[in-house]
């Protein structure tokens, strides 16, 4: 009976030193003895959170590279929309070899100007208009997949208008038609690209939510339960002592007959 009452007090303690440990860490779960298959699981799940995060974070950024791009077609659209003004201008039988040539001169600034822009548009060191980034790839999902965005290529020879002259004979407006078009599209199909991030975002925001809470309800300590434990625990253990003084005393007492 001794034997018994010392093995179930040394219990008690156990139990009491893990809800105090489960109190003080806000964790359910701090070791695998705790429970080893809510363990497993449980960082099953912040794997997950932790990669939808950050596919979250992907996703933003690659919404601001979205941004610097859109801003620098919205200038090239404007110059192309302004050479077609001026090649239409020149397209006029009143104007003279002189003319056209000052014409020309102001498309050649604008054309400059769209060299430039695409050459110089860049988000984290990368050209975003010349071609070089290619496809690039948005890893918005927790596993690293995603989407890939097709960056534009914009140097005046990708549009087609490098050779764009008014002061030829046989000057086509029709070149800076296409450049537009071609323009216009791309931006809008990263203007696609963009909306699509957005859903991407939204949706992994309200995965990353589930996940944490599916994760808190295995890991996390109930309060309002851990207390009512501790609580238990404590009258079991002064319980649990007061029999083992009592049965002390008794074993005395019974000593004490024998020897007198």
């Amino acid at each position: 009976m001794g034997i018994s009452s010392i093995s179930y007090l040394s219990k008690q303690n156990r139990d009491m030193y893990r809800t105090y440990r489960s109190l003080a860490s806000g964790k359910r779960i701090n070791t695998a003895s705790d429970n080893a298959a809510g363990l497993a699981i449980a960082n099953k799940l912040k794997t997950r959170v932790g990669g939808t995060n950050v596919g979250i974070s992907n996703s933003k950024t690659s919404q601001n590279m979205l941004n610097v791009a859109d801003g620098a077609i919205g200038s090239v659209t404007d110059s192309l929309q302004r050479i077609r003004e001026l090649g239409i201008q020149a397209s006029n039988g009143l104007y003279s070899a002189s003319d056209r040539s000052a014409i020309q001169a102001e498309i050649d600034q604008l054309k400059e100007s769209i060299g430039g822009i695409t050459s110089q548009t860049k988000f984290n060191e990368m050209n975003v208009l010349d071609g070089s980034m290619g496809s690039s790839h948005v890893a918005s999902n927790a596993d690293g997949g995603g989407m890939n965005i097709d960056m534009p290529q914009f140097s005046l020879e990708g549009l087609g208008i490098a050779d764009f002259d008014v002061t030829s004979n046989n000057f086509d407006v029709s070149a800076i038609d296409k450049a537009l078009e071609k323009v216009s599209a791309k931006r809008s199909y990263l203007g696609a690209a963009y909306n699509g991030l957005d859903h991407n975002i939204a949706y992994n925001t309200y995965a990353a939510y589930n996940l944490t809470a599916a994760q808190s309800r295995i890991e996390d300590t109930d309060y309002a339960q851990g207390a009512m434990d501790l609580k238990k625990q404590q009258v079991l253990n002064t319980y649990s002592i007061m029999m083992q003084r009592k049965m002390i005393n008794n074993a005395d007492g019974q000593v004490r007959m024998m020897l007198g």
